[in-house]
């Protein structure tokens, strides 16, 4: 098993029902999934712009946690909304995945029914991002 299927299997036992993982390509400002648990709504190899807003100034500039346990929460960030809110999910968690030296790579991206995110559960997300770290990040880094 990959790190990105192994992290995906113990999110899922979270309650997490979309999982993505995304690689950060800043030469051309998109965001390339790298593993995804919906390969018919969210192919891997599948992109999605990386637009200088303030979802990417948390999670890329300053590394932090992106939380939206609304669909209207996540609407202006997210340009797929409808399709999110099509098959169900009505809260998001963006995980930036943080390199040695400070840089985001990628991140790790959970989506589960409304008000799924709650302070308790993003710390078990959390530390299963952070266990799998150094993995995350040299998958991540290629």
């Amino acid at each position: 098993m990959t790190v990105f299927a192994t992290l995906h299997a113990d999110c899922a036992a979270f309650g997490t029902i979309l999982f993505t993982v995304t690689r950060n390509d800043f030469n051309a400002m998109l965001a390339r999934r790298a593993y995804t648990s919906h390969p018919r709504e969210y192919p891997a190899q599948g992109t999605k712009p990386l637009t200088r807003d303030a979802w990417f100034d948390l999670c890329i500039t300053r590394a932090q946690p992106f939380v939206a346990n609304t669909p209207e929460a996540f609407r202006d960030y997210f340009f797929d909304h409808a399709l999110i809110t099509s098959m169900g999910l009505g809260s998001a968690a963006n995980l930036p995945v943080i390199a040695g030296d400070g840089s985001v790579p990628g991140s790790i991206n959970l989506l589960a029914e409304p008000g799924h995110f709650t302070a308790d559960r993003l710390k078990a997300y959390q530390a299963l991002v952070d266990r799998d770290r150094a993995a995350l990040v040299a998958e991540l880094s290629v």
